[in-house]
């Protein structure tokens, strides 16, 4: 047998039943953890395994217990965004650190809507055994469909419903843009505006819709609102075409961090300084917010936190263990010069 090692020859699953002095039937049911093989015999072929340093083979495993070891995550928006913006990278974080200690592997599907087809090819072709999916929008129909068959589970709410259950991961992103608004107001601000995300996402809706509740809590209503794509130019722009209706405007909520500081551009082309003339407060806690001049008030949500979150619930479904169908995770304020 050594003899074999020595000459290049990879381990098989032979060799360790010779070394054991088991059948080849035994070490494949140690390989795939049978609870009918006695320990004492176990413990005789796992030493075979390491004194040979066998690697199961994980493709021929696959084609008996019908599982990939494979999770994806889709993002169904462009790389240029994904690379951006430092929300996808904590949570891929998060993703990545728990299934460090478990045999799956991640893969990432960055998609364009025109993809969106071949993504659906590959996710129901055998090649994972489940999906997560981030940053979802209204129109993304087919990621619920596929939970139909194939364990899925989303970061943040999904807007649409096929029926069934949805499992997904979330911040309250609600009572997180409360807490800014309320932020807001306490320090003196009453006229306010709103840079909202776009309205076919989740969190998106709720910042929105919290907006507005906020503000009739204290008896005060605002028409000041304009959408961006939670990308730095779509704040700039919208907080410009905010300032060009020429109503007074004391203070801003952008639905993210990059929104916010897109809007500190426009605020300084315009003449007007941040928080003299406008408090601003953002949402997310990146580093977009936190190296901002002035450093950036804002809503920390825990988004590598999601990302574990995420991981731990898909293979939660993948192995059939109970699991909730929904999680939320609390927001912070954090205060700094912005507001």
């Amino acid at each position: 047998m050594a003899e074999k090692l020595r000459s290049g020859a990879m381990p098989t699953l032979e060799m360790v039943a010779a070394q054991a002095g088991v059948s080849r039937a035994t070490v494949s049911r140690v390989v795939n953890g049978s609870p009918k093989v006695s320990a004492d015999v176990a413990t005789i072929v796992q030493a075979a395994i390491e004194e040979l340093n066998y690697v199961p083979n994980r493709a021929a495993r696959s084609l008996v217990s019908r599982k990939t070891q494979a999770i994806a995550m889709v993002v169904p928006e462009s790389a240029a965004k994904v690379f951006d913006d430092p929300f996808f990278a904590a949570v891929v974080q998060g993703v990545a650190l728990y299934l460090e200690d478990t045999d799956y592997t991640l893969n990432m599907i960055i998609e364009s809507g025109a993809a969106s087809h071949k993504t659906r090819r590959y996710l129901l072709g055998g090649n994972v055994d489940g999906a997560l999916v981030v940053s979802h929008h209204t129109g993304d129909h087919s990621y619920s469909e596929l939970s139909r068959t194939l364990p899925v589970v989303f970061g943040g709410r999904p807007l649409s419903d096929v029926g069934g259950d949805n499992y997904y991961v979330d911040v309250d992103n609600f009572a997180g843009a409360c807490t800014a608004v309320e932020h807001l107001i306490a320090s003196g601000r009453t006229k306010l505006a709103t840079i909202a995300g776009p309205q076919d996402m989740p969190p998106g809706v709720d910042r929105l819709s919290a907006f507005h509740a906020t503000l009739g809590k204290h008896g005060l209503t605002s028409d000041l609102v304009e959408v961006g794509d939670f990308s730095p130019p779509s704040g700039a722009e919208a907080m410009r075409r905010l300032l060009a209706r020429g109503e007074p405007i004391d203070g801003i909520f952008a639905a993210n961090d990059q929104m916010a500081i897109g809007a500190y551009s426009a605020i300084r082309e315009a003449g007007l300084s941040v928080p003299a003339d406008i408090a601003v407060v953002g949402f997310d806690d990146d580093n977009y917010g936190s190296t901002a001049t002035p450093p950036l008030t804002t809503v920390r949500q825990p988004s590598v936190e999601m990302g574990r979150r995420m991981a731990e619930m898909i293979v939660g479904l993948i192995e059939n263990r109970p699991v909730d169908t929904v999680t939320t995770l609390d927001t912070e304020l954090v205060i700094r010069d912005s507001a």
